[in-house]
């Protein structure tokens, strides 16, 4: 590769290829969404999460940011922000690595492999070490409430990931948002 941006335009393409769902926050590809299906045969099977994707300039020698846009219950994502705390993504990166491995390896191993002893959401960790089946069950909740494949169509904006989501603002999955809200 000749340059970081040919790199990511081919990263981006691999991905979209994939059979992942990609949608560009803008005209430029540093920022998108990319829907992520929980891992077969774990906890969070059958849930849907859009991840945001945040490339920087120096991409592919920096790593990329990711975040979890709508809420799931694990002890190294961060409730609120949605961040997500994975050594091979913040600390270990290598240009190596592309977009197709953070959402085929990483991101399902840190789903099947929690790792309660570095956490980002500290009540998930104490809650996994101290009470699986409570643990379990509180992550199936939030799949259940959060996660569910009809409601990932709204749009981004829609959908804060520290506002709480009433059954009545999604009865309708039908409809789907066409185009952007103005600023």
């Amino acid at each position: 590769m000749s340059s970081p941006s040919k790199r990511r335009e081919m990263d981006l393409m691999k991905l979209m290829m994939g059979d992942y769902k990609v949608e560009m926050v803008n005209d430029g590809m540093q920022e998108f969404f990319v829907d992520f299906h929980g891992p077969k045969e774990s906890l969070y099977q059958g849930g849907v999460w859009r991840i945001r994707v945040e490339l920087p300039d120096a991409y592919p020698y920096k790593s990329p940011s990711i975040g979890f846009v709508n809420k799931i219950y694990h002890p190294n994502v961060d409730e609120m922000s949605g961040s997500v705390c994975l050594d091979v993504i913040n600390q270990t990166w290598s240009p190596m690595f592309d977009l197709v491995n953070v959402f085929e390896v990483f991101l399902p191993q840190l789903l099947l492999y929690p790792n309660p002893s570095d956490p980002l959401n500290g009540e998930a960790a104490a809650l996994m070490m101290r009470d699986r089946p409570a643990y379990e069950q509180k992550v199936k909740e939030y799949c259940q409430k959060y996660a569910k494949p009809e409601d990932i169509d709204a749009s981004p904006e829609d959908k804060s990931s520290d506002e709480e989501l009433s059954e009545d603002e999604y009865d309708s999955s039908d409809e789907q948002v066409v185009g952007k809200p103005d600023p």
